[in-house]
This record gives structure tokens, sequence and C-alpha cells, in this order.
């Protein structure tokens, strides 16, 4: 339940957040008669979200059990490309996000069509945050079974949604930059989980069968279907019995993301 609230919460606050500044902006401008094209564009990339899930969710149960493995670490590996690009995107944009959407409002209102624009704008962000989202709910509720990852991706998208209000309105103030820090790193630990999971989901439809050698037995001592095991199985992809070619993928993808992820930001130039 964990995982699906932080996911949610920093997609929902990104969203929330890009979505705030071009509410205030329009405010501050004395443009506020255009919010209903930002909310229009909102509700339309919501919709798309949701019809996408739908839609692959009902194309995986129609598969057969080796077609269901190989779709499930498909999305899996979507999920993985699509959590990384956000976090390191947001790593890079955060400087001047800002900056970048007053000037893409501006714009949009200088030429023809506001309206049109401004629900371009809005739709774009959000849907992107929730396409991106779409997959890792997908690649999660694979993995967990229950009521508890629905539940914990629904209070996420709650408590950003009130978050974001509370950013646009002016009564909550959030250091965006040490959140989307600690969040980044949380998000690399879920994807090289999930990157491990997408092998183990390939090695079952038979399309990898090599480093399969156990590394370690846990079973015992920890098993998954223990409270510790769950945990930590839903927060860092935790498996049992792991074998050679999970733990290689495993660690070799947290070492060169958290590299680059933690390394600072290339200084700008000075004209």
């Amino acid at each position: 339940m964990l995982v699906p609230f932080l996911i949610m919460l920093r997609e929902g606050i990104e969203a929330a957040l890009i979505v705030g500044i071009i509410a205030s902006y329009l405010r501050q401008t004395g443009r506020g008669r255009l919010m209903p094209a930002v909310w229009v564009g909102v509700l339309l990339a919501a919709a798309l979200s949701l019809f996408a899930g739908a839609g692959l969710q009902l194309a995986a149960a129609e598969f057969p059990q080796k077609q269901q493995e190989l779709f499930e670490g498909i999305v899996g590996l979507i999920a993985v490309v699509l959590l990384t690009s956000m976090v390191f995107w947001m790593r890079q944009a955060a400087r001047r996000i800002r900056g970048d959407l007053h000037a893409g409002v501006e714009k949009a209102v200088a030429g023809g069509g506001h309206a049109w624009a401004l629900i371009g704008m809005a739709f774009l962000a959000v849907a992107r945050e929730g396409l991106e989202s779409v997959f890792f709910l997908l690649a999660i509720f694979q993995q967990s079974q229950g009521w508890e990852a629905p539940a914990g991706a629904l209070a996420g998208i709650a408590v950003s949604a009130a978050v974001g209000w509370g950013i646009y309105s002016g009564g909550v103030r959030l250091d965006l930059r040490r959140f989307f820090r600690w969040t980044g790193l949380f998000i690399l630990l879920v994807a090289a989980g999930l990157l491990a999971g997408v092998l183990r989901k390939f090695h079952e439809a038979g399309l990898w069968n090599h480093l399969q050698a156990v590394v370690f037995d846990l079973s015992e001592t920890l098993p998954m279907d223990s409270p510790l095991g769950a945990v930590l199985s839903g927060l860092l992809g935790y498996q049992a019995a792991p074998v050679v070619g999970e733990v290689v993928v495993y660690v070799a993808f947290l070492a060169g993301a958290l590299f680059f992820f933690l390394r600072p930001p290339a200084a700008v130039p000075t004209r």
C-alpha cells in the first residue's frame, strides 16, 4: 500500500504543481476567465489515463498464461523506463519549470485560440503523469493482489490533490527540491525491484533462461508472506530466493541510476 501511495503522491504533486503554476499565472495576470480551459484539459487527460488503464487490463485478461507473463513483463519494463525518465526529467526541469510554463502560457495567449492552446498545455502536462501512473500501477497490481494497492493509489491521489490546492492557494509551503530528491531516490529503488521482476516474468514466459541459479534462500528465515517480507517486497522488490540474473539486474540498475542521480548537476555556463 505504501509504494502506490508514495508514487501516486509524487505523480499527483507533479501534475498539480504544473496546473497550479498555470492557474496562478492566469490569476496574477488577470486572465482568470481562461481557467475553464485548463480544467477541460485536466479532465480529458484523466479520462484518457483511465481508458488506457482499463483497456490494457482487459487486453491482458484475454491472453494465455505465457503471453500474459510476457505482457506483464513488457508493462513492467515500460513502467521502469517511465519512472526513471520521470525522476531525471524532474531533476533537470525543477529549477526552470516555472519560467518555462509562464512562457508557454504567454505564447498560448498571444496566439489565436487561447482556450484550445491552454487545453492542450494542461492536457499534455496531466496526461504525461497519468499515463506514467497507468503503467506503474498495472505493474504493481500484477504483483500485489488485494485491495491495499488500489487503496494506497487513491489515497496518494487524494493527498496530492489537497497539497496541490494548498500550494495554489498559498497555504502550503513545500520544499519541492528536497521532496523530489527523496521521492526520486525511493522511486529508483522501486524501479530496480520492478526491473528484477521483469526478468522473472520473461523467464516465466520462456524468453530468458540464463543465470537461474539461486543466490540465497531466505524462505524459512524471512518468507515473503511474513509482515516484514511483504513490506520489503513492496518497497524494494525483495525476493526470498532470488536468482543470479535478478540480483545482477537489480544491483547494476541501482548502481548506475544512483550514480547519475546523486552526482551534482552540471553548472550552467555564464555568458
